[in-house]
């Protein structure tokens, strides 16, 4: 009788658990949650969602400019491009887990919507928490740092819509830039604009080529590229929502190292402000 009670309160704690998991809320933008409510959830990191199925349309006129606003980018999945084992087959991308805890999505981006005379639409990036460190880890144990960004992004749709609808695709690319800044050290003390030129116990050796890269450091600028496809468009409340497939490069250690190609798939959320709805 004691075993029994022992594994009925063990399935009752288990079945609490999974209820909870299961009815966690869901942040939207006209139903915000409480600070109870996200302390300690990792909700932070999640983007807002559209209410409901919205399939409307913002029309746009040509020459006219709309503000893009709370655009989030949240990742769900991460590969990293590796070189198979075998000559014969060729690279693909691994699935990666994520290291970074509840700080992987960029949010609050802002910028600007404007309609061209072809009736294609131009986003360019102007400003917002527009880059996130984010460290994965591939199946065999090595750890591939990037820093996931859409910085000076310039996307481009497809040209005769003339509106933001469920079927525009933007597409385009944007700045990576050095997952460290110029004043990092390495476990040498050397960086870019502060600490030591070489490694200390080598100045002998320190123009030979092997150690040339590690010694001159390098704030390395990458170019990544985007597709933000739009599923999800409320005309009344000027949300859009939908998935992002983004590649980039990742951290080359201050140029010590080779970059690594980084794909990302995630969803994304926006507010379209000043556009009339239809």
């Amino acid at each position: 009788m004691r075993y029994r009670t022992l594994i009925a309160a063990f399935l009752a704690i288990c079945l609490s658990v999974l209820t909870a998991c299961s009815e966690a809320p869901v942040a939207t933008s006209d139903v915000p949650l409480t600070y109870d409510e996200i302390r300690n959830t990792g909700l932070a990191n999640s983007c807002p969602q559209v209410s409901e199925t919205r399939r409307g349309s913002i029309p746009l006129e040509a020459g006219q400019k709309v503000k893009l606003v709370d655009l989030c980018l949240e990742p769900t999945s991460f590969f990293v491009k590796q070189e198979p084992a075998s000559r014969r087959r060729e690279a693909e991308f691994i699935s990666g887990k994520p290291l970074t805890r509840y700080t992987t999505s960029l949010q609050q981006v802002s910028g600007d919507i404007e309609a061209q005379s072809d009736g294609s639409l131009v986003f360019t990036e102007k400003l917002g928490m527009d880059f996130q460190a984010i460290t994965v880890q591939l199946p065999g144990g090595e750890q591939i740092p990037f820093l996931f960004t859409i910085k000076n992004l310039t996307a481009k749709s497809q040209s005769g819509l003339n509106a933001i609808t469920t079927s525009t695709d933007f597409e385009g690319d944007f700045r990576v830039p050095s997952y460290r800044t110029s004043n990092f050290l390495d476990p040498k003390g050397r960086g870019l604009s502060s600490g030591y030129d070489n490694a200390v116990a080598l100045p002998a050796r320190a123009d030979s080529e092997e150690l040339q890269r590690e010694n001159v450091k390098a704030f390395d600028i990458g170019q990544g590229h985007i597709s933000l496809q739009i599923s999800k468009v409320d005309p009344n409340t000027g949300e859009v929502g939908g998935t992002f497939f983004s590649d980039q490069p990742s951290d080359t250690d201050m140029g010590a190292a080779e970059a690594d190609d980084v794909r990302i798939q995630g969803i994304f959320y926006g507010r379209i402000e000043d556009a009339e709805a239809v």
